[in-house]
């Protein structure tokens, strides 16, 4: 039986079929840029039984980074470089979840939240590469999803946000094809032992910024900065999601199965022909690389030479059912946009790129990790998104938030009003493409509560909670966590 037939057959018994409602004929419109949106007046309300929840990740969370059996991850070794981390900050403990699940748990209640969107720890579940999965390690996560359950909060479980074990980056990595197979060996041990809990699934969280900051750029975990590793990574992941796609439908074909993505409008710095078409390919490169071919089996076109990519991205035949994943809903995380020039003579070494895309740095105001706040995108890119799969596929928000740094008083109270600003402003204009046709039906503030915040160690806040990162581990919900409690009750913007 040959792949295609293969993966056919599997599909078929997970009551997925090829011709589902996101394989047909998708085409890309000729321009994706944006351009600076108006205002409109404020909606407030929000659909019935739409979803409030919040977010948080492994290895910003757990601790116990060696405890029960866990392998080391790639994070585990990438905070040991001198220099990689703000303060040298690891998260060896972080706000010790791990042991304090139950504290969580209950914070979500207080938040009138009913979805938690955590993340499962591969080097946790299955510390060898081809070893046996870990039994206490599994059961950390059993205890979790059951506390969760019990409080009638739904368990939204990332596979993938960041921590892959050393070991399998010591084989190569995303860059080698084979970790595909051994994603797919690690999802089946998950799926065994939580598919009986869970029904609702992320395989990847912001799959362009693991391999890009990862591989490219060197800032993240495991700190490479190779181009063509870069490329092979993004092909590989892509493999891997469509690999688990099928794991997961073949433990439950009723399972609800999306992966986490964060696009993000992309304005051109100038009006001219040369900064929009620059725009334009940054919006396929950066927004689409991992959603296109789970969609549709393809890459965008006009991002890399047709005729150099399945040399640049290890491309095989019959790839192109193997990346297919015909997801049940998207996640979309939203912070904020880029700006995008020209360079004619190529962009960092990718052949073909010719987007210089940074983090926009107008004369807007900023959080306080510097991210311009601009509530109008996420309008934007909710809405073409939308656009793109012609409004078919649900949409959760599986992210959104800002980093305020605001500190308990002398009472030990968090006044972060300007998180609140942000969190309005922004609920504002995703109510608004909701009155539009966007199909969101859930939307998870990032963070439950402040945590190790990757290359900026403990610096930046996101949390509803402020969390004391001593041995006391106190969490004390913010101004801004009470007033979130506030509107998932309502179900309205106040």
């Amino acid at each position: 039986m040959d792949r295609r037939h293969l993966l056919e057959s599997m599909l078929s018994l997970s009551g997925v079929a090829l011709t589902s409602r996101t394989s047909r004929a998708m085409a890309l419109p000729a321009s994706l840029a944006s351009r600076p949106m108006a205002s409109h007046p404020p909606i407030s309300a929000f659909p019935k039984g739409f979803t409030w929840g919040a977010a948080t990740a492994a290895y910003q969370v757990e601790g116990a980074w060696n405890e029960d059996g866990k392998a080391e991850s790639i994070w585990d070794r990438f905070v040991r470089v001198p220099g990689n981390i703000k303060n040298g900050d690891t998260g060896d403990v972080a706000c010790d979840s791990y042991h304090r699940y139950r504290d969580d748990v209950e914070l979500l209640r207080r938040l009138n939240c009913k979805s938690y969107r955590f993340s499962i720890s591969w080097p946790r579940v299955l510390p060898a590469m081809r070893g046996a999965p870990s039994l206490p390690g599994l059961d950390y996560y059993q205890r979790l999803v059951d506390a969760l359950l019990q409080a009638g909060i739904r368990p939204l479980a990332t596979l993938y946000h960041w921590d892959m074990p050393q070991e399998v980056e010591d084989a190569g990595g995303w860059p080698n094809r084979d970790t595909a197979d051994r994603f797919a060996d690690y999802v089946h041990v998950v799926a065994h032992a939580l598919g009986d809990r869970i029904n609702d699934w992320c395989i990847f969280n912001e799959p362009k910024t693991f391999t890009q900051m990862g591989y490219w750029i060197g800032k993240f975990a495991p700190g490479r900065k190779d181009p063509l590793a870069f490329l092979r990574a993004t092909h590989t992941v892509n493999l891997a999601q469509g690999k688990a796609f099928v794991v997961l439908k073949a433990r439950n074909a009723a399972a609800q199965v999306g992966s986490a993505f964060d696009p993000a409008p992309t304005i051109p710095a100038t009006d001219s022909k040369a900064d929009r078409e620059a725009a334009d390919q940054w919006f396929r490169f950066a927004n689409l690389w991992h959603i296109w071919p789970a969609l549709t089996g393809q890459y965008p076109s006009g991002v890399l030479p047709p005729d150099r990519m399945p040399d640049l991205l290890g491309v095989q035949n019959g790839d192109e059912v193997i990346v297919r994943a015909p997801f049940d809903f998207l996640g979309l995380n939203y912070y904020a946009r880029w700006t995008v020039k020209a360079v004619p003579s190529g962009f960092m070494g990718v052949p073909g790129l010719m987007a210089d895309a940074q983090w926009a740095t107008g004369p807007d105001a900023k959080t306080d990790i510097g991210w311009d706040i601009y509530p109008a995108g996420f309008y934007d890119i909710v809405m073409k998104i939308t656009r793109l799969t012609d409004g078919l596929i649900p949409i959760e928000i599986t992210e959104s938030g800002a980093a305020y740094n605001n500190r308990p008083d002398a009472r030990g109270v968090v006044h972060d009003h300007q998180r609140i600003d942000y969190l309005r402003g922004h609920l504002h204009e995703l109510a608004r493409a909701i009155r539009d046709g966007a199909p969101v039906r859930a939307y998870h503030a990032w963070s439950l509560m402040d945590n190790f915040e990757w290359a900026e160690g403990y610096s930046q806040h996101f949390g509803l909670v402020s969390v004391d990162m001593t041995d006391r581990q106190q969490r004390t919900v913010k101004d801004a966590g009470r007033w979130y409690a506030g509107v998932a009750a309502a179900n309205q913007v106040g």
